[in-house]
């Protein structure tokens, strides 16, 4: 594996460690030794100096979080809607590091109209049934990508990810959400506490460098594929979506309506297709 020193910028991670004294259980014996641990801490985001909302993340590429979030709860449409994202400071000028601030390019009433419809329909409380899904193809285009990609592309996705995954190897508690092209390099990975702020990190770099929409783009998660997930990677135009676990039911019924290719039990030898399957080719 590589070194966090020859990684690429884009598959560093800043991601913060704590080392913790664990006491190692095995063969009848007990030792102490250390062991690093992910850090999970809370992430406000506020817009334009107003509380928002509270999640609960890996700190690090904060702003990369937030733009991701952003524009898949619809709150902005491309990256000429997102304006600064800055750290809050404390009476004495200090950052904080838990908190940022967000100032959209929107108009206030725009602003107004989005929080409404945010509210109503959300994918991180409640969403269930075609309802749900009539309201977010209304917010959301159709994926438009004429992609194909090899089998043999797909299946090599796995150990590509796994070998990028610095902190995963630390401490075995993160998950990873990972972005390649076409021909199964990759672009992008991230990892997080919660497999939807790693997949909103991925989506944040892109718009940030405004790269968006990643028409020519396969995205892997290492957990299983929600209906959150799908409606993440259709908001940045991503055509096929895989997933080492198994989606749900809802997820393949979202991805359908919006032409996302779903895959999930994605091995080095085998994977199931739930939807546009014709998009892998033999």
């Amino acid at each position: 594996m590589q070194s966090r020193e020859t990684l690429p910028s884009a598959h560093r991670s800043d991601l913060r460690l704590v080392e913790v004294t664990a006491w190692r259980f095995e063969r009848g014996s007990s030792t102490a030794r250390a062991e690093s641990i992910a850090i999970e801490e809370p992430l406000e985001i506020r817009l334009g100096g107003r509380r928002f909302t509270l999640t609960m993340r890996t700190p690090g590429h904060d702003d990369e979080l937030a733009a991701g979030f952003l524009l898949a709860e619809g709150f902005i449409e491309d990256r000429d809607e997102l304006g600064e994202v800055r750290r809050l400071r404390d009476s004495s000028g200090r950052p904080q590091p838990n908190a940022l601030d967000v100032v959209l390019n929107v108009s206030a009433e725009a602003n107004r109209r989005r929080l409404r419809r945010n509210f109503a329909i959300s994918s991180s409380c409640g969403v269930c049934g075609k309802s749900s899904i009539e309201a977010l193809h209304r917010r959301l285009r159709a994926v438009d990508s004429l992609l194909t990609v090899q089998a043999s592309t797909i299946l090599s996705l796995p150990g590509a990810m796994r070998s990028a995954q610095e902190v995963f190897a630390s401490t075995g508690g993160l998950h990873a959400a990972a972005l390649f092209d076409s021909a199964g390099t990759l672009k992008i990975i991230r990892e997080d506490v919660g497999r939807h702020n790693a997949v909103d990190k991925v989506v944040g770099h892109s718009l940030l460098r405004a790269s968006l929409p990643l028409s020519n783009s396969m995205l892997l998660v290492s957990g299983r594929v929600s209906f959150e997930i799908v409606q993440k990677a259709a908001a940045a135009g991503i055509p096929i979506l895989t997933a080492i676990s198994a989606p749900s039911s809802l997820a393949i019924e979202l991805a359908a309506s919006l032409g996302v290719t779903v895959i999930g039990f994605l091995r080095e030898s085998s994977m199931n297709i739930y939807s546009y399957h014709r998009r892998v080719l033999p």
